[in-house]
Formats: C-alpha cells, structure tokens, sequence
C-alpha cells in the first residue's frame, strides 16, 4: 500500500476544490493566470480563495492591493480579503517589509506552505486556487503530495524555451497523479491597435504541439495587453475580465 501524505485543512477551514497553477519555469504569467480565474470564479457567485504558494516570490499582494499583515484569533491566521471578497493568504503578510527577501531553505518553504493550508480559517470556499513555485523541485513536490489538488492548470508562453520546460512540469504532475485540466499561453501575441494585426513577438508558438503530444486542451491564449501589467502593478487585477480565460472557467466549475 502507497504511504499517503496528503493534509488536511483545520477543522473549522472548509475548501471544496483546489485547482493549482503551475509553470516550468518563471516569467510567464503564472500569478497573472492564478489571480485573473480567481476574479472569474468570484464574479460567477463562487466563493473564492488563493494561496500564494510562491513563498521566495510573492506576488498576491502587489496584484490584489493588499498591504495589511496577518492577524489571527489565538487559533487559526485570518486571510486577507479582496474587495470583491477573495480571501488570500502570502508571504509578504508575515514580512515586516515586503522587499525584504525569503532566504530559506527547502524544507522551511515547504512548511509554511503546509501551515497556509492548515493553519489558516479558510471559510467555506468553493475553489481555492495555488499559485505554485515554478519549476519542478522539491517544494512543488511537496505541494503535489501534500495537498489534495483536484487538478492543475499549467501556464506557457511563446518561447522555445518555456516550451521545453514546461514539459517537465506535465511530466511530473503526471508522475504525480495530479490531473492536468489543460494548457493556458500567456503573452501570446500583441495586437495592433490601429489595424488589429496579431503581432507575435515572442516568436511562433508551440502550443499546439504541446497539446497533441499531451493530449491536452487548450484553455486560452492571452495576449501582451498594457492593461493586464497596469492592473497587476496597481492592484487592480479585480477590475479586469480576461475573457480569454472563459474556457477554463467552465472546466473548473466542472470538477
């Protein structure tokens, strides 16, 4: 029999299903994915949550606006709330300041990972949503296997190089037994406002062979838009609506 390791959340915390957003490498939008489905879900009536796994480089609170520190009630850590209602727990809430940077080892990552997800009051939320550390090292392992993950999306971009590695993310999620919902491309072009040309410039995409060799859907292509990094920067991610992420909105209500 294959020894489990899979947590559970504290018993007054509640969490229906757990979609996690993984990359094979940074830079390619991952949080941006993360945080723009958590939005979508919210809008559609659902009760919303993210962890932000990105322990050495959170970025949750820059993207949501959230600059308040954590608090608790002598048991469990309160998450922050968006003000549309996303609850959201990262690192730099447990920062004095948030530049400062996480020099941890492995190990110490993964703990405070387990800890959001057990020692916080996660109240009755429908999708929770993981914005996981990029790569395929130990502290995604230790997500993969500590975490009751219903599936993972996983996010690319253009390049021929992100395209290589992301493999190695399909490939351990699959060694792992995770189910993949699908591939999202970020940056996938830029479109000329002036003749609505699609421009692509981080070269020709490999998507579709990503996909076939997987046998995976493709959820969405977002394209490189001035708004998407404005709202990011400003912490307004709430205020947009990236509907080229409709199609994986209906997968995830489908778990």
């Amino acid at each position: 029999m294959i020894e489990s390791f899979l947590i559970k959340p504290h018993e007054r915390s509640h969490i229906n299903k757990m979609v996690g957003i993984v990359s094979g490498k940074g830079g390619v939008g991952k949080s941006f994915v993360t945080s723009s489905l958590a939005c979508k879900m919210q809008k559609e009536g659902f009760r919303t949550a993210v962890l932000d796994g990105d322990i050495t480089g959170p970025s949750m609170g820059k993207v949501f606006g959230i600059n308040q520190k954590a608090v608790g009630d002598g048991e469990l850590m309160m998450p922050a709330t968006t003000k549309t209602g996303i609850q959201v727990v990262t690192m730099n809430m447990l920062l004095e300041e948030d530049d400062k940077p996480v020099i941890w080892r492995g190990p110490m990552v993964a703990g405070i990972i387990k800890q959001f997800y057990q020692e916080v009051f996660w109240d009755n939320v429908d999708y929770m949503f993981v914005d996981m550390p990029p790569g395929t090292s130990d502290v995604p392992l230790t997500i993969f296997q500590s975490l009751p993950l219903n599936g993972i999306i996983v996010v690319t971009s253009p390049q021929d190089l992100v395209s290589m590695v992301v493999e190695k993310a399909i490939n351990m999620a699959s060694m792992m037994s995770v189910p993949i919902l699908g591939l999202v491309e970020n940056m996938s072009y830029v479109e000329c406002p002036d003749c609505g040309k699609k421009l692509y410039v981080f070269g020709e995409s490999h998507l579709e062979e990503v996909s076939k060799k997987y046998n995976l859907p493709i959820l969405g292509r977002i394209p490189l838009k001035q708004e998407h990094a404005y709202a990011a920067d400003h912490g307004t991610i709430e205020d947009l609506d990236v509907t080229e992420l409709d199609q994986a909105v209906e997968v995830i209500k489908n778990l």
